[in-house]
């Protein structure tokens, strides 16, 4: 049964439970109950007389109001139509109503913002006083499957949605979302001939690639028996000249690596760069 049309019953059956409630018969007035002629008992009616339901903002942690996907924010006015015998006396219905007031706003995880009562009628069909009580509470309405606690599926946010929220495997954060926007970046530096130079571009990639403007990947002088390396490759686990750093890369030069000499870092060089997320 869904969670709005359940609440009446469920708040029937909470109250019918108690102990001190015992002398009361609660019932929702749907279908129509037929009552005794005169009442010889006191009984109380539960439904819902209006519901408002809105569209629910936090505020993040820098104090910005964020909507809510997953839930609403509503408020829900309930009456409680409570009839007493002529013999018990108007006091009675104020009586009744004090009990389950009391009893709803501290036994239970309704959230009651306000209550109250109306003027006591006198009903001749039954011979009975009749006093119209109401009480207003704020409830979030959240996709997820009942508790055991009272009432607290239909109230308690943290403990219906909590896990959903959650869940990694099932959102995209904003880390899935900037690599999707924004697959890679393209620049290019000055080599300044020291051993090493760190370039900045705002993230750690998971792969780079460096090459100079004006020259192959590699330059072998046949007289001097050496090689030059002017391209490089950084990954998190293998590196040749670069290496991947939390907010960009460093590229070297001066080592030899399979008996070529990286030089991705020559004093007057243009190298390029193509850094991927």
């Amino acid at each position: 049964m869904d969670s709005i049309v359940s609440l009446p019953h469920r708040i029937v059956e909470w109250l019918s439970s108690q102990d001190d409630m015992k002398d009361i018969k609660f019932f929702v007035e749907y279908p129509p109950v037929n009552k005794a002629v005169p009442l010889r008992r006191i009984i109380v009616a539960v439904g819902i007389e209006n519901i408002d339901i809105v569209d629910k903002f936090v505020a993040n942690d820098d104090g910005v109001l964020e909507k809510q996907e997953y839930c609403r924010l509503a408020k829900i006015k309930a009456n409680l139509s409570i009839c007493v015998p002529f013999s018990k006396g108007g006091h009675t219905c104020h009586d009744i109503f004090t009990r389950i007031a009391n009893a709803l706003t501290f036994r239970t995880n309704l959230n009651i913002l306000e209550s109250g009562c109306v003027e006591i009628k006198s009903d001749r069909d039954t011979d009975a006083l009749v006093m119209t009580g109401w009480f207003l509470m704020e409830a979030d309405f959240c996709p997820a499957q009942s508790t055991d606690e009272n009432f607290a599926s239909f109230l308690d946010k943290e403990l219906l949605c909590g896990s959903h929220i959650r869940n990694d495997d099932i959102h995209v954060t904003s880390e899935d979302k900037n690599k999707w926007n924004n697959v890679f970046t393209t620049g290019f530096y000055f080599g300044n001939g020291d051993a090493s130079q760190t370039i900045k571009i705002g993230f750690k990639p998971s792969i780079v690639f460096v090459f100079v403007s004006g020259y192959p990947a590699l330059r072998v002088n046949f007289a001097s028996s050496t090689a030059k390396t002017y391209f490089g490759i950084g990954v998190s686990d293998s590196t040749t000249g670069v290496i991947p750093t939390e907010d960009g890369f460093k590229a070297e030069s001066g080592k030899t690596t399979g008996g070529a000499t990286m030089s991705l870092n020559d004093l007057g060089s243009i190298y390029n760069y193509i850094a991927f997320r």
